[in-house]
């Protein structure tokens, strides 16, 4: 069965070449617009790896995952922001909040795939 990946991102056009990047190496993927949407989507169905955007209405990628770090479910799940925040304070407060690693938009397809296969072992 193939691995199920959460993405989360205000910008649809993010969400569309995510998707389609990570579809094109067969696995499962469910997409949220903001991190409440995720939260809630989190709260019924289990994923194996959250990727998410930092800066979103209703919920930032911070919040969100210091949320699902409260869930146990969620405790060593696999959190990659992919965001335009490249600063190290940023990186810091988001490896303070639980998030595995973090990239920086705009992505590479491939360096993409190459963390998702990292994470998902």
């Amino acid at each position: 069965m193939s691995k199920h990946i959460l993405i989360v991102d205000d910008s649809v056009s993010v969400r569309m070449m995510v998707e389609a990047t990570l579809k094109s190496a067969q696995y499962q993927v469910t997409a949220a617009k903001d991190g409440q949407e995720a939260l809630d989507l989190c709260k019924t169905k289990s994923f194996d790896f959250v990727l998410t955007d930092q800066n979103m209405p209703r919920m930032d990628g911070l919040t969100l995952i210091k949320s699902l770090r409260a869930l146990p479910s969620y405790r060593a799940t696999p959190i990659v922001v992919l965001t335009t925040e490249a600063s190290d304070a940023m990186k810091a407060q988001g490896r303070a909040a639980g998030a595995t690693g973090w990239m920086v938009k705009p992505f590479d397809p491939a360096k993409l795939l190459q963390i998702a296969a990292k994470v998902l072992q």
